[in-house]
């Protein structure tokens, strides 16, 4: 058994690699990766719990910290058994360009990972739009992100997307946010007074920012209708509020109406009929 684990597998440098230095090596490294994924969970819960830090800079500390100790451990482990790292020179060739290429994409997602922790363009928590979908940032990891959209479906976006595409971050900077509603109106309705209806609507609808105040902006004369629409300001914490909130002020925008003799306009199309006999 003793002459089996010091067999050379293969000499590098004149330093043999052995099947007994390899199998130290992997012990090594198993019990370096035990440690250090227990060194950052006392981290985090020691050290960053009473920093005031947010959730998502704590998590980007804590990743970083732990992708820092896998790379020492994986040195550390071959230095201890000498094991020199031009050793794995053997996996050259065809299969090197292979797993370079294969590879490519994932450390393009992986130095991307990074870039987004510290520079932080999105956070856990935040409200995006992308490529249509509208969801919530749930995790920020080394290769992809997590994101739960409207339907409670999770969707792994690659964290080069972040970077190489437009993405709309709702709530960047603050949970406030402005939304919107369209409203056509007869012709002949007097204008003035649908603009001081739909204010009286926002102010009296739940959820409704008092500042900035609510704004109604005459769009356009339309083809079946006046065009106006009613902006207000809302505090976003979940998908489904901007949305809620949108329908509630169609709903008393409705009401109001009713009460106040305004019409809600809908396309119509004049057919004039011209009798041949007349011609």
């Amino acid at each position: 058994m003793k002459d089996g684990w010091e067999v050379e597998l293969w000499v590098i440098d004149d330093q043999p690699v052995t099947l007994k230095k390899i199998t130290l090596s992997l012990v090594l490294l198993v019990l370096g990766l035990i440690a250090s994924r227990r060194l950052t969970h006392l981290l985090r819960k020691k050290l960053l719990s009473q920093t005031h830090l947010d959730e998502s800079a704590r998590d980007a500390t804590e990743k970083g910290v732990w992708y820092l100790l896998v790379l020492l451990v994986s040195l550390a482990s071959l230095t201890i058994v000498n094991i020199p790292l031009t050793a794995f020179t053997f996996l050259g060739g065809a299969l090197a360009i292979g797993v370079g290429f294969g590879a490519q994409n994932l450390m393009n997602n992986f130095i991307s990972g990074f870039i987004m922790m510290f520079e932080r363009p999105i956070k856990i928590g935040d409200l995006i739009e992308i490529d249509g979908n509208f969801g919530v940032i749930e995790e920020i990891g080394a290769r992809c992100t997590r994101v739960r959209t409207l339907a409670n479906v999770h969707i792994l976006v690659p964290n080069s997307t972040f970077l190489e595409k437009n993405i709309t971050n709702w709530t960047l900077s603050s949970h406030e946010v402005r939304c919107g509603v369209d409203i056509g109106v007869a012709y002949g309705t007097p204008s003035r007074k649908v603009e001081e209806v739909l204010l009286r609507v926002a102010m009296k609808t739940d959820r409704v920012q008092a500042e900035p105040k609510p704004l109604v902006l005459f769009q356009d004369f339309g083809d079946s209708s006046l065009a106006f629409s009613l902006y207000v300001s809302i505090a976003v914490k979940d998908l489904i509020d901007r949305r809620q909130i949108e329908s509630n002020l169609r709903h008393a925008i409705d009401q109001a109406f009713k009460e106040a003799g305004l019409v809600i306009a809908f396309p119509q199309l004049d057919v004039h009929l011209i009798d041949p006999r007349s011609t």
